[in-house]
């Protein structure tokens, strides 16, 4: 560790509030074959710590490489730390259970799933951050799952990799990223109360930190925010940050979204802000992945195309995308534009606050609508057919109702 360090003590969260900070390297990654090379090496150059959080790690050859690459860091004494979502995984099974257990890897989740089915608000906030942090140095931050980006669990192989991306940070934030990793391991190993017999991962489990240590020092010129999304503290946070950015706007929004059914109060910023002359641009899932999202998305639509909102469908292949281009102002991480991102999950994202980065990444955007990206026209969307209208509207309710079973419905 550097002489540039931090400890950042309890409590927690006050600790954890999100600030624009100087100093940051910021590199951004598209698709697995930016992100898991960049991934891997970090792990195999870690020495003392690794904490990854992924919502879904699947048993196929990406997976198996990074199980293989958190084994090797566990053997040459690296304290690995791994969680996982119980709904994204239900079970860590196959080679990647297998190579994982065998390097005796710490491995926690999130809400394990029950056996029998039954109605629970609560099975509906899951950890869908995916974020990764090694040695307090350099953290990633982003929306890509430890799964092969050309294989979906639900539709099988694809032509071409789903759209996604991350960030690969070095500078003071990165105490930020491991303070929330360093948490929510501690909660996990309380709450699952799993208490193994061997003593390292006794003392591991039970000992709460007085605090976490991290690299501060200054790695670049980027001004950078980490921001959280919990049932906590900071229940808006990340969606508050999109309504800033939204409403200083000056000349152009350009949001890249997977799942996208904003409420109320957002889509009232995107319409004022066109209203005020700001170009507004949505890139938003074009295929079929999951029909009540799909459907209920494209519900919106006849409001934001009469508001002067122009709307591409990503078609080439999925768009898992959750990233935002405002201005000078860019965000990048793992949380949707719907409900079950703004109010329930737990989620992650970096700000970025550069001039080059954000055009670097509307450079990105911009090539997927070029590439595989298809206009949305007002008076082609008004002629689909009564059936799609159907599902649209049957959809828009479901999710509605959704909603209202979170409680939050009112401030949606």
């Amino acid at each position: 560790m550097s002489a540039d360090t931090t400890r950042v003590a309890s409590p927690w969260y006050r600790s954890l509030r999100p600030r624009v900070q100087a100093g940051h390297d910021v590199r951004l990654l598209e698709c697995g074959a930016e992100f898991f090379p960049a991934l891997l090496a970090a792990i195999d150059e870690a020495e003392d710590s690794i904490f990854v959080e992924s919502y879904i790690f699947e048993d196929d050859e990406t997976g198996q490489r990074i199980a293989d690459a958190l084994g090797r860091a566990s053997e040459r004494g690296v304290r690995v730390h791994l969680v996982v979502d119980g709904f994204g995984t239900p079970k860590l099974g196959g080679e990647v259970a297998r190579r994982l257990a065998a390097a005796e890897v710490f491995v926690e989740t999130f809400r394990p799933e029950p056996r029998i089915f039954r109605f629970d608000r609560q099975r509906l906030r899951r950890l869908h951050r995916k974020l990764a942090v090694f040695d307090g140095r350099v953290a990633f931050v982003g929306g890509l799952n430890m799964i092969d980006d050309l294989r979906d669990p639900n539709h099988g192989a694809l032509e071409f990799p789903r759209l996604d991306f991350a960030v690969r940070v070095r500078g003071p934030i990165v105490a930020h990223v491991h303070l929330a990793a360093q948490r929510m391991w501690w909660e996990l190993t309380i709450v699952n109360q799993t208490l193994p017999v061997a003593a390292r991962a006794l003392k591991e489990k039970l000992k709460l930190p007085d605090s976490v240590v991290s690299d501060v020092g200054v790695a670049g010129e980027i001004r950078a925010a980490f921001m959280l999304r919990d049932n906590f503290r900071f229940r808006r946070t990340i969606e508050k940050a999109y309504l800033d950015a939204i409403h200083r706007a000056r000349n152009e929004v350009l949001i890249a979204n997977a799942y996208f059914f904003p409420g109320v109060r957002f889509r009232g910023a995107l319409l004022d802000a066109r209203r005020r002359g700001v170009r507004v641009r949505l890139l938003l899932q074009g295929l079929v992945e999951y029909r009540l999202q799909h459907y209920a998305s494209q519900a919106l639509y006849d409001e934001l195309l009469r508001g002067g909102i122009e709307i591409f469908e990503y078609r080439k292949s999925f768009l898992h995308a959750k990233v935002a281009v405002v201005d000078d102002w860019a965000t990048i991480g793992s949380s949707n534009i719907d409900p079950f991102s703004l109010l329930l999950a737990r989620e992650a994202n970096v700000n970025v606050h550069d001039r080059r980065f954000a055009l670097a990444l509307r450079d990105r955007l911009e090539a997927a609508i070029r590439d595989g990206g298809v206009a949305i026209q007002l008076h082609h969307h008004q002629r689909r057919p009564w059936p799609v209208r159907l599902l649209n509207r049957f959809a828009f309710m479901m999710l509605r109702i959704a909603v209202s079973l979170t409680g939050r419905a009112a401030r949606y």
